[in-house]
């Protein structure tokens, strides 16, 4: 039973981003981003689990890369693809240009299968881990509806929505190592940028709650680079 515990904990992670796609889709996408955050909080506690319970397994780093194609990747897709339809429509170039939205769930895909298969990610990323670019999106919901018309006409802007769709792409595939947030010790000197990372994180939540997302997204790139120059000296 042991071994099962963390797939079935995977699972849950799935039906999370299906609970989500059909929120989307009914445009509740206030609800969708929140089956994001619920996804996340499982696909951080199979590995833990998994890691706990001495029960790694192959099958199970493929289940958890299947889930997440559907809760990091399909799920924000639907959800930008709606911020698509709410925006102010071009004409016939919207019949195409809402489709980028689903550039998401490609890159998502394109970046799960790379990290199946790359050895250097042992104990850090290449590329923006698909949780956190999820997180990212369904910020977006949320800061329309903190700030009411100010962000509103920023974020539901078409042109804005296809350069968002393929910058979060770029930012899934791009080969820059970034920080793991696993730690293997708690020593400060060995995890200076994650405990910055964390500390200035939940300011931010506190102060901007969703708002704080994109800043948070920023900052975590900002830290990476910045330590892994420092180590290549």
């Amino acid at each position: 039973m042991r071994k099962h515990i963390p797939n079935a904990i995977t699972c849950l992670n799935l039906l999370s981003g299906c609970v989500g796609v059909t929120f989307a889709f009914n445009n509740n996408l206030i609800y969708a981003g929140y089956a994001i955050i619920v996804a996340a909080l499982f696909d951080f506690a199979d590995g833990l689990i998994a890691r706990g319970l001495g029960v790694y397994s192959i099958l199970g780093k493929e289940l958890d890369s299947l889930a997440d194609v559907i809760s990091f990747g399909f799920l924000p897709s639907a959800i930008v693809y709606h911020l698509f339809l709410t925006a102010p429509q071009l004409g016939e170039l919207s019949i195409y240009l809402n489709y980028s939205a689903f550039l998401i769930t490609a890159f998502s895909a394109l970046r799960l299968a790379k990290f199946n298969i790359d050895v250097r990610q042992s104990d850090h990323f290449i590329g923006l881990p698909t949780p956190a670019n999820a997180l990212l999106v369904a910020s977006l919901p949320q800061i329309i509806a903190q700030s009411g018309s100010f962000w509103s006409s920023y974020i539901l802007n078409p042109y804005f929505l296809f350069i968002f769709s393929l910058g979060t792409g770029f930012l899934l595939v791009m080969e820059v190592p970034l920080l793991s947030l696993k730690f293997k010790t708690f020593d400060i000197r060995e995890n200076t940028f994650r405990y910055i990372l964390l500390i200035c994180a939940a300011v931010l939540i506190l102060l901007f709650k969703f708002a704080a997302v994109p800043i948070i997204i920023f900052l975590y790139i900002a830290l990476s680079v910045i330590q892994f120059s420092l180590q290549d000296r």
